[in-house]
């Protein structure tokens, strides 16, 4: 994980280079609000990614950012087992991102993009194509009983050292 500070960097800039250390491989980029030194408002930046693209991804936080020091620290990342549902909507079609820890359903969410898609195509509001997406995936869940399944094996998870 790679941390800096930063007081003096135009917000604009701030997004940019957050798109940019995803797009070089970043497992995730966040911005956070800090008090710095002398009273000062400023922005925490954290970057989480693999050993092996710290090198990179530090070089564009030196040439794209003001920052004069970088924090690197190894991280232990646990993540839920995830998979892709599909489901219909009277639009058409939404992944919906389902998470599970020991065979279980944990959380579910309609795939954004998919939702701000169909919205804008068919001139309806995004919360109700998240809305019918929600209730397709509850029913096909109900009526299928491999994705509400609730079997006891070992914790499920995935590690990531970052």
């Amino acid at each position: 994980m790679l941390e800096t500070t930063i007081d003096d960097l135009s917000p604009q800039v701030m997004g940019y280079v957050t798109e940019r250390l995803l797009a070089e491989g970043a497992l995730d980029v966040f911005v956070t609000s800090a008090q710095m030194k002398k009273n000062r408002p400023g922005s925490l930046l954290t970057v989480l990614c693999d050993e092996r693209t710290a090198a990179a991804m530090r070089e564009t936080l030196f040439r794209e950012t003001s920052t004069i020091g970088i924090r690197t620290r190894r991280e232990r990342r646990d993540c839920l087992e995830r998979k892709i549902i599909q489901v219909r909507t009277q639009w058409g079609e939404v992944r919906v991102k389902e998470s599970r820890l020991n065979g279980s359903v944990t959380n579910f969410a309609p795939e954004y993009e998919d939702c701000r898609r169909i919205a804008e195509a068919n001139s309806v509001p995004l919360k109700q194509v998240q809305q019918e997406a929600v209730s397709s995936y509850l029913e096909q869940a109900r009526s299928s009983p491999s994705l509400s399944g609730s079997a006891t094996k070992p914790l499920s998870t995935k590690s990531h050292v970052a």
